[in-house]
């Protein structure tokens, strides 16, 4: 028998309304747990509690609450082997890729227990007489954090962390497809001296849980990642209450591979952006856009490190490329092989079901060549290991065709001209730029967010995130005439 997992609400684990099974994607046949279903009234009992919850946390001291998510860090950085399997076993990643996630996480909890006690204010004089003015930040309230599955402990670290780090509660709803890791952090979470009710986890689905928390007037902002189908109901729904939204969504990133280039390394940097994660992270370099004059010795060695790739069980040590997290994705990338192809486009290599000794949602990196920008490959998020080659005769037609899309997150260039690296940095139209470098992969202490159909509201992580998590407040102090 699966063992049950339950929500957690105003401090006490509490069942569902229903369960799902979480499935081992490396191994369908190995069931993780079942995991409760929220209801709309248990996300009532939760904005309940956090309401509460969250006058009390705002009056902690700031060392009290640096030491909370001090702690939080230190336990997920000390038990990153451990949690980073269980994360790989049910999201699919290679088991490096796990325990370097859990590690992360813990860095934002440290990060961010550090800025508890960097929360400074502005002062000015008026320019009336006598008057002082005092300007600082204060919590917004209760925040719905709503995270996907590709990253299911970074992604929501890098929200809950800054979320708590500024005075407010927050409600979790993480993606259904990856609740045991959400169940590990509510854990450690739980066991700290925070407020009953401060931190609830409230798992379901989006047309249940989700829509329930946008449409809730007591949830004060909602920070979310995730589609743009999605983020768009979210927005229409939660702007009925004026709530603040800060939101990262699709992406379709280019790398461009100019001329000049180290070829070795513009292929390292390719395969680790196209096919880390199996593709399934928005940073991915999902366009290449290559210039004519390396093109042909660019692909035959691209081709040649997509064959080479090792696609396995995401608990492998030799793995390089886990599986897919789930059958329903699996069958989506399939059907934008047979798309690409429909285009025109040629399937150099890859893109094929695989059956390996455990039965899993495998397929092998793919790679597309022979595209043009106007393809549907070219122009929507496949979220897959699939890549496609776009050749250009010039940089400034590269430059064109890396910002001639709706998107506008990550970007990235290889060359050795420092003009063109230059140029390219502050011409592309992306909120993350990389230079010799793959399009994923982001720091921690730095602003990350997008453009265009990419990101909407203030940028995450960093210092940045002050500006989504706290309201400013201006206040005017009159010192009178006396002395």
């Amino acid at each position: 028998m699966s063992k049950s997992y339950q929500n957690y609400i105003g401090g006490t684990w509490v069942e569902g309304s229903g369960e799902v099974a979480n499935i081992n994607p490396s191994d369908t046949r190995d069931v993780i747990g079942l995991f409760a279903q929220g209801s709309r009234a248990q996300v009532d009992q939760a904005v309940a509690a956090a309401t509460e919850a969250q006058s009390a946390w705002k009056g902690y001291g700031l060392e009290r609450r640096q030491a909370v998510l001090q702690a939080i860090g230190e336990e997920l950085m000390a038990r990153s082997a451990e949690l980073g399997e269980l994360l790989s076993r049910e999201e699919g990643k290679p088991l490096a890729e796990g325990k370097g996630e859990i590690y992360r996480a813990g860095q934002f909890f440290t990060y961010y227990a550090a800025e508890c006690l960097r929360q400074l204010g502005q002062n000015a004089d008026s320019v009336r007489p006598n008057i002082e003015i005092d300007v600082r930040r204060e919590p917004v309230g209760v925040i719905a954090v709503i995270s996907p599955w590709n990253f299911p402990t970074a992604t929501a670290a890098w929200k809950i962390a800054p979320a708590l780090c500024y005075g407010n509660a927050v409600i979790w709803k993480p993606a259904n497809l990856t609740p045991a890791s959400a169940v590990a952090l509510t854990e450690i979470i739980a066991k700290q001296d925070i407020p009953a009710g401060l931190f609830n986890l409230v798992m379901g689905s989006g047309s249940e849980v989700g829509e329930a928390l946008a449409a809730h007037k007591g949830v004060k902002a909602i920070s979310f990642t995730g589609s743009v189908p999605v983020g768009r109901r979210i927005a229409q729904i939660a702007v009925g209450n004026f709530t603040k939204l800060q939101m990262e969504m699709g992406s379709k990133n280019a790398l461009a591979v100019m001329d000049d280039a180290d070829l070795e390394l513009a292929v390292t940097v390719a395969l680790g952006g196209a096919f880390g994660g199996s593709g399934q992270k928005c940073t991915a370099s999902s366009r290449l856009v290559v210039h004519e004059g390396i093109h042909d010795a660019f692909v035959e060695r691209l081709v040649a490190g997509a064959k080479a790739m090792k696609v396995g069980h995401a608990l492998e040590q030799s793995t390089q490329m886990g599986p897919i997290v789930s059958q329903t994705q699996l069958d989506e990338n399939l059907e934008y092989v047979r798309l690409g192809q429909s285009e025109g486009a040629e399937l150099a290599c890859g893109g094929e079901l695989l059956q390996l000794a455990t039965p899993g949602f495998y397929m092998s990196p793919g790679v597309f060549v022979g595209t043009r920008n106007d393809m549907r490959i070219n122009r929507e998020e496949m979220f897959a290991p699939l890549t496609s080659v776009i050749k250009v005769g010039s940089y400034d037609e590269a430059l064109s065709v890396v910002n001639d899309t709706e998107f506008g997150l990550t970007s990235g260039i290889v060359t050795r001209s420092l003009a063109r690296a230059s140029h390219f940095r502050r011409n592309a139209q992306t909120g993350v730029v990389t230079v010799n470098l793959p399009t994923a992969g982001t720091d921690y202490h730095v602003p990350f967010g997008g453009r265009g159909e990419s990101s909407y509201g203030p940028r995450e992580q960093g210092r940045s995130a002050d500006e989504f998590f706290t309201v400013v407040k201006t206040a005017y102090i009159s010192s009178g005439n006396d002395l």
